[in-house]
């Protein structure tokens, strides 16, 4: 059985699950972050003629598997913030390290978003489409600009009893996240989706797709 720990995933707090999942090294649930099917939801909401994307912070456990994914597909990832630009690039697998960039010059319409205040959002360029790599909706600040919803799917229509999952989310839409948790019991998956450990996200996209889940957007 999987269990999706939502309130539990930062790393600063127990390692993305890896701490509770030690300290009960017998646990008859398997605990899951999410994070491999979430990172496939966010890669798969990017336009598929995209050559370049801005990358607003590297340092959590999706910002790294999708900037690794995109950079592997040859895709340009750019980041402005020095230290977590050299952190990631230490991370990065070495064919693909050359397309993570450093720059504060280079204009993309493309950005992937956590966390990003108001200042920040009115840096982007007439048309950006902004996409969140985290559970929580972003402030629409531009008229101008496009923002995406937070890493979700529409359930399957032999879901029923089911309303809203979370509060910013349109009527039969579930997070990824929850629905991760839903795929380890269907799939009988055996493995804990915790700490460094992630699904890996084109397995976990493609289950959703055949148990009946559908993409908000298209690439």
């Amino acid at each position: 059985m999987g269990i999706p720990t939502f309130l539990q995933k930062a790393k600063q707090l127990n390692g993305n699950g890896e701490l509770f999942r030690q300290k009960y090294p017998k646990l008859g649930v398997r605990i899951v972050d999410g994070s491999g099917l979430a990172t496939g939801v966010v890669l798969k909401s990017i336009p598929s003629d995209a050559k370049q994307v801005f990358l607003h912070t590297g340092t959590s456990k999706i910002a790294r598997a999708v900037a690794m994914a995109l950079c592997g597909r040859g895709i340009q990832v750019i980041m402005n913030r020095k230290k977590e630009y050299d952190m990631l690039k230490s991370q990065m697998p070495e064919d693909g390290a050359s397309y993570l960039k450093c720059s504060s010059n280079d204009i993309t319409k493309i950005w992937l978003v956590e966390r990003i205040d108001d200042k920040e959002q009115r840096m982007a360029p007439k048309g950006t489409v902004f996409i969140p790599i985290s559970q929580f909706p972003l402030k629409k600040v531009r008229k101008d600009c496009t923002y995406l919803s937070t890493p979700a799917m529409k359930i399957p229509d032999t879901m029923q009893n089911i309303h809203s999952c979370e509060n910013w989310l349109p009527r039969r839409v579930m997070s990824a996240w929850h629905i991760a948790g839903i795929l380890h019991v269907l799939e009988g998956w055996s493995v804990h989706e915790c700490g460094d450990d992630m699904m890996d996200s084109e397995k976990a996209w493609s289950a959703a797709i055949r148990h009946g889940f559908v993409p908000l957007t298209k690439a």
